[in-house]
């Protein structure tokens, strides 16, 4: 069956994203104790495309089905996980990148590189690191796995600041663009 990606989020109310969000049932990979450890050889790059091996995988619905396994432990390690073994992976900067955001209710509904839409609020926060002079945002997406959010994005976001304190707020939580 061919991968349809999900519509536009301009086009998406708040409800038919909870829905979309609801409908992408995901592995439980935080309840799997795989035995066996091995390399999988897949490196994820700063620009969020994926590579096996040294060559891309250029297929989104392979690159969408590995990132419903991938976890982050606790020492900061990436593992492509199933139920019998797990895959270390190498991530040069975060796993995912977030691509677009939309505010909807009170929300910020973000995209992913795999087409995952994630809302920010207490469950998916936003972090900012970096410098003032050169901000680095990520949102918290599942399993200790972050979403670098991109230029544009971060673009849309000073957009939808608030006041003056160069901040979002989302699901009634506010977030900083800029470190502190």
């Amino acid at each position: 069956m061919p991968y349809e990606p999900p519509p536009e989020l301009t086009a998406l109310s708040l409800g038919e994203i909870a829905d979309l969000v609801t409908a992408r049932r995901l592995p439980p990979v935080t309840d799997w104790t795989p035995s066996e450890t091995l390399d999988s050889g897949i490196e994820i790059r700063a620009d969020g495309s994926w590579y096996h091996e040294g060559g891309r995988i250029e297929r989104p619905a392979m690159v969408r089905a590995f990132s419903s396994l991938l976890m982050r432990d606790a020492a900061g390690d990436y593992w492509l996980c199933t139920p019998h073994q797990r895959h270390a992976v190498q991530v040069v900067d975060a796993a995912f990148v977030a691509v677009d955001v939309v505010a909807r209710e009170g929300a910020l509904v973000f995209r992913l590189n795999t087409d995952d839409l994630i809302v920010a609020g207490p469950d998916h926060p936003l972090r900012a690191a970096g410098t003032a002079e050169q901000p680095a945002i990520y949102l918290g997406v599942r399993h200790g796995c972050e979403a670098r959010i991109n230029r544009s994005t971060w673009l849309q976001l000073v957009e939808l600041a608030d006041g003056d304190d160069w901040a979002v707020t989302s699901q009634g939580l506010r977030f900083p663009l800029v470190p502190a």
